[in-house]
């Protein structure tokens, strides 16, 4: 039951706060736990961003939740195997919250993960969240409580089902915080055995595997988005066995991941070979401003109609050639910016142009390359 203590208002009024503060995702993370749980009392919360284009999970920010070695095999369930409320199945549900105690009928070892990973570290019900925006995913949220304590119920899965909004606001706003402005590192290669153990990396890919925070070293572990690739890699064989496929279709997965430095970073896995033995080999490169541009603007929360006026914008058209192109009026097209520039902040149309391209790409790109790339985006 909700905690009456809390009102549910007062929580939505400082996630709102919260995710109008520009927090970085860790910081924001830690502060949405601490404000949930007055209103939703809970004993770990687990926050993973994803890609928003194919809900891979890029990393995670535990707060008394799971080691890594437990991480990599719920990945491997949610990749490869049936259980309830999984991440793809809630994002199409018709509300962005479930408990596990409501999807099992309250027998919670019916599902893999609570049987092998849940129970064992002393957790019981669960409750998932699919922190979503516009038509992207940009992260997913558990909280768990500890064996002997009340199931989740369903006055507190609404609310926080309520509550996902907010929170997916200042997750975005969080994973734009910091700018892409190093150089390129190149494209790094690892190879990896059946227990994504590292048989063979380049000294670029442990370049960049530093920047996210790990390394190739001894006993260094892998980003969650290396482990998520892997898993996801294997289990796309999977389902293409016995198909026929063209090389490289179904054996490859992809996922974008911002590093500590603000890059952000693209990461392609696919299988060497065949059978439950193949090694994955596991790209690293820093992402292109054609598949950047999409993620930016939506990161900004814009409507379809909103991205095709800011991408008239940094063409250079006027309000009356966006108006004539779109076929509203000038005073419709000057709604949009309104909206727009109170979405990415910006105070004026070079602004709006800067914080979308200059921002993201000067640093890597230069300024010449910026402005040819505006010429088809997005």
């Amino acid at each position: 039951m909700v905690n009456a203590a809390a009102a549910p208002g007062r929580v939505r009024d400082d996630l709102v706060r919260l995710a109008h503060r520009g927090l970085a995702v860790a910081e924001f993370s830690r502060a949405v736990g601490d404000v949930l749980g007055r209103a939703v009392p809970a004993e770990g919360t687990c926050l993973m961003t994803t890609d928003p284009a194919t809900l891979l999970p890029t990393a995670e920010y535990v707060e008394n939740g799971l080691p890594a070695p437990e991480m990599v095999r719920l990945l491997e369930i949610e990749a490869r195997e049936p259980d309830f409320n999984k991440w793809v199945h809630l994002a199409r549900a018709d509300r962005p919250a479930a408990s596990l105690s409501e999807a099992t009928a309250g027998d919670l070892d019916r599902s893999p993960r609570q049987r092998e990973i849940r129970r064992p570290g002393g957790f019981a019900d669960e409750m998932r969240v699919v922190l979503a925006g516009g038509a992207a995913t940009w992260g997913v949220l558990t909280v768990f409580r500890e064996a002997g304590r009340p199931y989740f119920a369903p006055d507190e899965v609404g609310l926080v089902s309520s509550l996902a909004g907010p929170i997916a606001d200042g997750l975005r706003r969080g994973l734009l915080l910091e700018s892409a402005r190093a150089g390129d590192a190149g494209v790094g290669v690892l190879v990896l055995d059946a227990d994504d153990g590292v048989s063979m990396a380049d000294e670029t890919a442990d370049r960049w595997l530093d920047e996210l925070g790990a390394g190739v070293r001894p006993g260094a572990r892998l980003p969650l988005v290396v482990h998520a690739a892997a898993r996801q890699a294997r289990a796309l064989r999977e389902t293409a066995a016995g198909e026929r496929s063209a090389p490289g279709g179904l054996r490859a997965a992809r996922a974008r991941v911002r590093t500590g430095t603000g890059r952000w970073l693209i990461v392609r896995a696919s299988l060497m070979g065949n059978g439950p033995a193949a090694p994955v080999a596991v790209m690293l490169e820093a992402a292109r401003p054609a598949e950047m541009a999409p993620l930016i603007v939506d990161a900004y929360g814009f409507t379809e109609r909103e991205r095709r006026v800011t991408e008239l914008v940094a063409r250079g058209l006027s309000t009356r050639q966006i108006a004539g192109r779109l076929r509203v009026s000038p005073y419709t097209v000057q709604d949009h910016l309104k909206s727009i520039f109170a979405k990415s902040g910006a105070a004026s149309r070079g602004d709006l142009v800067a914080r979308i391209f200059f921002d993201h790409y000067a640093g890597p790109l230069g300024l010449g390359d910026v402005a040819r790339s505006t010429a088809g985006w997005p």
